[in-house]
């Protein structure tokens, strides 16, 4: 079997490009999620922050943007809206006070009866198996971008 070779450099379209594959699937990704994320009334960044306290509760705010991707200046004000929406709260941990622990409330834990259940793998038009292997290899390709840029 032969391998396909990937278009030369100086005739790639637009489509070609992988980092825009990626790109737009989660635009689209996005805009699937928006009704039931209106409906809950947060935002996909939110309700991600929400599903990694779901998975580990009572994190510092550094381990909550390490495990998401995000910087303290995008995090913090989030996760002010979230302590202002009821679903969380923040409080200085009181063996180090300048770390900030950040809890789930009842409410927040009750957010997830609300909008968990909902799958969007038959959205993708994937079956069970080929929608893990999808994701494995997207999480692959995002640590190997990762340690590349750490080089």
């Amino acid at each position: 079997m032969t391998q396909s070779k990937p278009p030369d450099l100086a005739t790639r379209n637009l489509g070609d490009f992988m980092c825009f594959a990626v790109y737009s699937a989660n635009l689209a990704f996005g805009r699937a999620y928006k009704p039931i994320l209106e409906e809950l009334g947060v935002t996909y960044t939110q309700w991600i922050a929400i599903v990694a306290l779901w998975e580990d509760d009572n994190q510092t705010v550094k381990s909550l943007g390490e495990k998401l991707f995000l910087e303290s200046n995008t995090l913090t004000p989030l996760l002010k809206k979230l302590e202002e929406l009821g679903y969380l709260r923040r409080q200085r941990d009181p063996g180090d006070e300048r770390q900030v622990i950040v809890s789930l409330t009842e409410e927040g834990r009750r957010l997830r009866e609300r909008g968990a259940q909902r799958s969007l793998v038959k959205a993708t038009g994937m079956e069970a198996d080929e929608f893990a292997k999808t994701q494995k290899s997207i999480v692959k390709l995002r640590n190997n971008l990762i340690k590349h840029a750490q080089a």
